[in-house]
């Protein structure tokens, strides 16, 4: 009989799992999960129970104090950096330095982003420390949790804000470039095993963190030591 595995997972590396690694591992069956690292430890916290996790590295602290992963499990699969996209028809503002993307962040007509992902929490904080989150957020269009540049494929914003391997997930949206030296900001992401998983699991976790995955993590944009 065929294992199932659940597996909960952050949005950075949809990309890379469902175009590569997903239909790449065949030890067993799964059933995948893609949310903002928040709503997963939410979700977790309410008592759903997956096998492996992936998550911005910070949250398996807290995850860990809660018995819902196994501490000594977690691995470092990648890094991911913030990028700004549009929409193919629209010129592409200069983000090169922090001023210039100041003045792009306030002369959009409307700025996508998420306030549930690592990426928006941070945006809404940078914003407010370049002293322009008033009027940006004036016109803002916020997305609950998902792709923001789906907003700019659609018409909703001019300029989508999110990661970058998360920007990469939309490929009719155009990647201006990532945010610049004293904006950005990395998160890094790891997998580990949940307390209960079954020993099937810790395969699928050496596959995640493995050459062929590592590869699949950069090509989607992610960073990997």
């Amino acid at each position: 009989m065929t294992t199932r595995l659940s597996l909960f997972s952050a949005l950075s590396v949809k990309k890379a799992l469902d175009e590569v690694l997903l239909p790449a591992f065949t030890q067993a069956e799964l059933d995948v999960t893609f949310d903002p690292t928040t709503i997963l430890v939410k979700k977790i916290g309410e008592g759903a129970k997956p096998d492996v996790v992936i998550a911005v590295s910070d949250a398996f602290t807290e995850l860990a104090a809660a018995g819902a992963v196994t501490p000594d499990s977690r691995v470092v699969l990648a890094k991911s950096g913030i990028g700004i996209a549009t929409a193919p028809e629209l010129d592409s503002p200069d983000i090169g330095t922090v001023d210039a993307l100041r003045t792009a962040l306030t002369s959009a007509r409307s700025v996508a982003y998420s306030r549930s992902g690592a990426s928006g929490i941070y945006f809404a904080r940078l914003i407010q420390d370049l002293g322009i989150a008033d009027e940006v957020n004036a016109r803002a269009t916020i997305v609950e949790k998902g792709f923001t540049a789906l907003a700019i494929t659609d018409g909703r914003a001019d300029l989508a804000v999110q990661q970058v391997s998360e920007l990469k997930f939309v490929p009719q949206a155009r990647i201006i470039g990532p945010l610049p030296d004293g904006a950005q900001h990395y998160s890094e992401l790891s997998a580990a095993l949940g307390c209960s998983a079954p020993p099937e699991a810790a395969d699928l976790l050496r596959f995640l963190s493995g050459p062929e995955a590592k590869a699949a993590y950069r090509d989607a944009g992610l960073i990997t030591g």
